[in-house]
């Protein structure tokens, strides 16, 4: 080879320089070594073998390289090929290296094995880099690589991680059919023209934070995990996704933006993509702090630990399908020498992590992760607002219910607003559940007739009932006769002889017309009177919050 290299050198330059390279069917028993070489025309290896390396590193070829069917043993350097690119079917034992290179037209690679890394760090791509069908055992690295034509992977299996962080590609973005054992990495790239990406399987994260979106695409993937912070959609976009977990934390969404769970594995080709190793197909958002959520549509999407604290436009978020939030924890619990039973509704994860960070009640409560904020009682009831407003203005209204309860039991807790406030809540809390349990207020009115029966038995009731008496005056011809009833008697006696059934039916019916503010016309002492006079305003309003509990969760 060195023999080669020295009768093919430019006498001015020193420079190896070659018209045409021409080694279809050619056999190296060691290392095709082009490097520095010129090739002023093609280069073509087409189905050639070499045992060891083909380097053709800092070297120039000004036509195409055919390396079609080729098989390499090692390593394949290159550095700058003017023309065209093709490597189908070709075999490479170890890397495909093309950092820094230059490309003048299209690099092909379809149906290619690459038994290590194909790197392609700062390429510069003139046509399209193709790469579909192929089988690479390393990882695929693109970054901060700029191509001018579309990127194919389509069927392409990658043993490693698919890494285009920073890379710009003004065409499409073909990966249909591909799976990736690692990280697929589109962190800070430019997809002017990517109207499809999938539908794809990868078996690590697909991270597309800070990578701007130029027009209208469609995202299909089964994934764990999908990072769009900080991500761009300049038009319509939507995504399709099966196990993922996303985070939309910081996302411009300028046009409308649907991500939605899909419940079939993805075919592609006519044939159903496998999915080894991921197990639950939920599609789960973890956080929307920082997305305008007016051009957001999320459909049977897992929300039980989404952080929803600092989103846009939050009212304005529209939920689809199933999407399952949060709960209180249920049953009966011990907190200290207490026994607490929470109340069934939907919560917020940020409750959540509040109420585990406080000494009570923590076991019950999911802690936040580590070095997540734990936001207050004042931070979070703008949320449950907009919450609240959202699935009112959805027609969702029992489900409005839970969040403006939410609303409610953060401004209870909260310490910026005034004491004689927050009392007043606490004392609509536990009297019907901010009007909302219907339960508790029967149980409370149930709780006020009892007592007010007993108290009309005890002392309400007179003795006897009073007789009216009539008393009259003879005048000449006319009588003029008088009646008057004495006032009542107040009962006398063991409080065990009260409690007769004949006081009890007597006091049952005034305080049944009390509750429906209607008087007895029964006949009552002074304490009795006034007993009366309190069940008349506090029953019917307890009957009122039950009644209006009972409307919030049937109100259509």
């Amino acid at each position: 080879m060195d023999k080669l290299r020295s009768a093919l050198s430019d006498p001015a330059t020193g420079r190896p320089c070659l018209g045409s390279a021409r080694f279809d069917r050619a056999q190296f028993t060691s290392s095709a070594d082009f490097r520095g070489a010129e090739i002023r025309g093609d280069a073509c290896f087409n189905k050639a073998i070499i045992r060891k390396t083909a380097d053709f590193e800092v070297s120039v070829i000004r036509g195409d390289a055919m390396f079609m069917g080729a098989v390499i043993g090692r390593n394949a350097s290159f550095r700058e090929i003017c023309g065209t690119t093709w490597f189908e079917w070709a075999k490479i034992g170890g890397d495909a290296r093309f950092a820094f290179s230059k490309f003048g037209g299209d690099v092909g690679f379809g149906d290619a094995t690459i038994g290590g890394d194909a790197w392609f760090e700062q390429a510069r791509i003139e046509g399209v880099a193709s790469l579909s069908g192929t089988r690479i055992g390393g990882h695929v690295r693109f970054e901060d690589a700029e191509i001018e034509g579309a990127v194919a992977l389509s069927r392409a299996v990658i043993g490693g991680n698919a890494s285009f962080t920073g890379a710009r590609i003004g065409g499409e973005t073909w990966l249909s059919g591909a799976q990736v054992s690692g990280h697929l990495n589109l962190r800070r790239a430019t997809l002017d023209r990517a109207t499809q990406l999938g539908p794809l399987v990868c078996a690590g994260p697909l991270d597309v934070s800070e990578t701007v979106f130029g027009t209208a695409v469609t995202i299909e993937a089964a994934t764990p995990i999908v990072n769009c912070r900080r991500a761009r959609w300049a038009s319509t976009a939507a995504l399709r996704l099966r196990y993922a977990s996303v985070d939309l934390s910081g996302a411009v969404l300028e046009y409308p933006v649907t991500i939605a769970a899909q419940s079939q594995p993805f075919t592609a080709d006519g044939r159903t993509l496998t999915e080894p190793g991921l197990t639950n197909p939920r599609v789960q958002i973890e956080s929307l702090r920082g997305v305008d959520a007016a051009h957001l549509v999320l459909a049977d999407t897992d929300l039980t630990t989404c952080r929803f604290a600092g989103t846009v436009h939050l009212d304005q978020l529209r939920l689809e399908g199933l999407y399952p939030l949060d709960t209180a924890p249920t049953g009966l619990r011990w907190h200290g020498l207490r026994l607490v039973r929470w109340t069934p509704r939907r919560v917020l994860a940020e409750e959540h992590h509040w109420r585990a960070s406080r000494h009570q009640g923590a076991a019950d409560w999911t802690a936040a992760p580590t070095g997540e904020e734990v936001l207050t009682p004042a931070a979070l009831a703008p949320v449950y607002r907009q919450l609240r407003k959202a699935f009112e203005d959805g027609k969702h209204e029992p489900g409005a219910a839970d969040f403006y309860y939410g609303e409610m039991e953060m401004r209870r807790h909260a310490h910026d607003i005034p004491g004689s406030e927050r009392f007043l809540l606490t004392v609509y809390w536990a009297l019907s559940g901010y009007g909302l349990r219907a339960s508790r207020a029967l149980l409370w009115l149930l709780a006020a007739m009892t007592v007010t029966v007993l108290a009309m038995m005890v002392w309400g009731l007179p003795k006897d009932d009073p007789q009216p008496m009539s008393s009259g005056t003879l005048a000449r011809n006319s009588i003029t006769l008088t009646t008057d009833t004495p006032d009542p008697v107040n009962p006398t006696g063991p409080y065990r002889h009260r409690l007769s059934s004949e006081r009890f039916e007597k006091s049952l019916r005034v305080v049944i017309n009390s509750v429906a503010f209607r008087s007895s016309g029964q006949d009552l002492t002074t304490a009795g009177t006034y007993t009366e006079m309190a069940s008349r305003l506090t029953e019917p309003v307890l009957l009122g919050l039950a009644v209006l509990a009972v409307r919030g969760r049937v109100k259509r």
